[in-house]
Parts: C-alpha cells; structure tokens; sequence
C-alpha cells in the first residue's frame, strides 16, 4: 500500500519525506489556504522537497470542465513530473476527466462517497479516485466498508484505477484499510507517525538498552 501526505506543511513534508517511505503528497484548497503564502513557490517549494519521481496531488478551482482543463494543463507545466490533477467528483468533473485522459494528463477525482461515484471516475479515466474515510464515519456510514466496496467493484471490473483513501482520524482506520486491500492512503503527518509510535516498541527498546549496556556499557558495535 502506498502513503502519500496530506498537507502543504513544508516542515512536516520536509521530515516525513526523510524518514518514511512517501510515495507522494497531496493537497486541497483549504490545506493550501491554511499555509497563508503565496499558492506558486509554495507548490514549487514541495515539488523540490519531494522531487520529479514523486507524486503531487493538486485540486483545481475552477467549476466548468474547459476551465479545471486549462488549470490542470497549468498545474502540471509548472510542477512537472508525477503530476496528477484532483478535481472533486461532478459532471463538470467527469467531462474534465475525460477530457484530460485523452491528452495525458492524470488525474485523481476527490470528495468520493459511494462506490458509485468511483466507478464513474474510473470509467471516464480517472488515475486514482479518493474516499473520504473519516467523512463517510461522521454521517454513520462505514467509511472503511466504502473503501472496501470501491476495492472490490475495480477488481471485479478489470478497472486500472487506485483507491486513494483519505480524510482519516486516527490509525486503526488507516488499518482496516489497508487489510481490505486498499491501493493507497494519504494522511496527515501525525497520522503518519502514530503509525510507528507505540509504548510496547518503546519498552522493547529500552530492555534492549538495558541488557546491551549491562555487559557493555555504552560501547556500539563498531567500538568493540
């Protein structure tokens, strides 16, 4: 399964794409609207932390299909590389979809709630089509169930497009996720690192230490 990072947080993308495998990182208006800077060298700033080979998922604005064309045509000239344009799932969204199919441009369709709304995404060409987990829990849906079923539907189908969940809250979601097959999860950094962060692998480590530091103080390996 794929992680990618949620958020336009130059610090967070900074020591996430340091310490973990990120396959990429995401974005949406309000994550960008949050860093309060200008939209470009904020954009371009992440593309040259991450660089060419990984993914940057970028949300359009613009309502009409030829619009979110012309602004993913300009996303991807000015960010280069493994490019892919969000645009939030609509008929306006699906034309811009299949629009940008023929022309080479990938695009990954967002604000998915029902496996219905991904099959018509990935039918008209979209890349990757992202649920929202956390979203689908708060309206007393199974937001992983959803994942699920998108999952099982691409399967079945032949379909090449990945499920990239997202809008997660805590780790077991991220969990039940991946276990029901899902191709990809983006989310925030502290999402991320609590992935890692458990009490149990910190007790094991410091016995470690202990028994280690017993015998032979506090030598390393290449001091012996």
């Amino acid at each position: 399964m794929l992680y990618m990072l949620d958020t336009a947080d130059l610090s967070a993308i900074r020591h996430c794409n340091e310490f973990y495998p990120l396959a990429g990182v995401t974005t949406n208006p309000s994550i960008i609207a949050k860093e309060k800077t200008e939209f470009w060298p904020l954009l371009e700033e992440i593309r040259a932390i991450i660089g060419k080979e990984k993914m940057l998922h970028v949300q359009v604005t613009a309502k009409r299909a030829e619009g979110i064309v012309e602004e993913a045509k300009l996303l991807k000239a000015r960010l280069g590389g493994a490019f892919y344009a969000k645009i939030p799932i609509s008929e306006e969204g699906l034309k811009a979809t299949m629009m940008l199919h023929n022309i080479g441009i990938k695009v990954t369709m967002t604000a998915i709630f029902s496996p219905a709304q991904a099959m018509l995404a990935a039918e008209a060409g979209a890349s990757f089509v992202a649920p929202y987990v956390n979203r689908l829990d708060n309206i007393i849906a199974d937001g992983t169930n959803v994942v699920a079923e998108i999952v099982e539907e691409f399967q079945k189908h032949g379909l090449f497009t990945k499920v990239l969940a997202a809008s997660f809250k805590n780790a077991e979601q991220v969990h039940k996720c991946a276990l029901c097959g899902c191709h990809s999860v983006t989310v925030p950094s502290d999402i991320l690192r609590s992935l890692i962060s458990l009490p149990m692998t910190d007790s094991a480590v410091a016995g470690f230490d202990r028994d280690w530091a017993s015998v032979y103080g506090d030598k390393t390996i290449r001091e012996l």
